[in-house]
């Protein structure tokens, strides 16, 4: 007899009937597995919380597939990004003419697939050489969190909160900037 309580069931997040590989502006962010980070920490109070100790090597990682996804996917093009110590936060665009039966191509879904599949990989071989730090299980939460924009005053509210989000973190002084 097994004693685990039923996991909860899981919110949907996704709007309902939205076809996400339609043309459009969507907000994402995406999580590391307990929010742990690794793409950087916050150096200690002692040292001046307003610093970020980035490791090079995984902000690399995570920049460049951030910027290969136009490229493996027609038509789309990343805004703006940023790259947080636990999260990432991006604007990615979708403008792509339409198909017959007014498909547009791959949905946003599996855009966020392929990009934590191929960072996962590559951090991987990271771990594998020494040169990043290890994982517990999964780089990646499972999932990720998605805006549509729709409008200007959002997409420039979207673009602003990415833009503010490391100073809110305390990851830059404002001089920085």
């Amino acid at each position: 007899m097994d004693n685990k309580e039923p996991l909860p069931e899981r919110k949907v997040i996704r709007l309902k009937d939205y076809d996400y590989s339609q043309n459009g502006a969507y907000f994402v962010t995406i999580c590391t597995n307990n929010r742990a980070p690794y793409f950087g920490v916050l150096s200690s109070p002692s040292v001046g919380a307003d610093l970020c100790v980035r490791p090079k090597a995984a902000y690399n990682i995570i920049e460049h597939w951030l910027l290969e996804i136009p490229k493996a996917f027609e038509n789309t093009s990343i805004d703006i990004y940023t790259i947080m110590p636990d999260h990432i936060h991006l604007i990615i665009r979708i403008d792509r003419p339409l198909h017959a039966g007014g498909h547009a191509g791959p949905p946003l879904q599996r855009m966020m697939q392929w990009f934590k599949t191929m960072t996962t990989n590559e951090y991987t071989k990271g771990v594998k050489a020494g040169v990043l730090p290890p994982y517990d299980k999964k780089l990646w939460q499972r999932g990720f969190y998605d805006h549509v924009i729709r409008n200007e005053a959002d997409y420039l509210e979207c673009m602003e909160y990415i833009e503010q989000n490391p100073l809110k973190a305390h990851l830059l002084k404002q001089k920085d900037l």
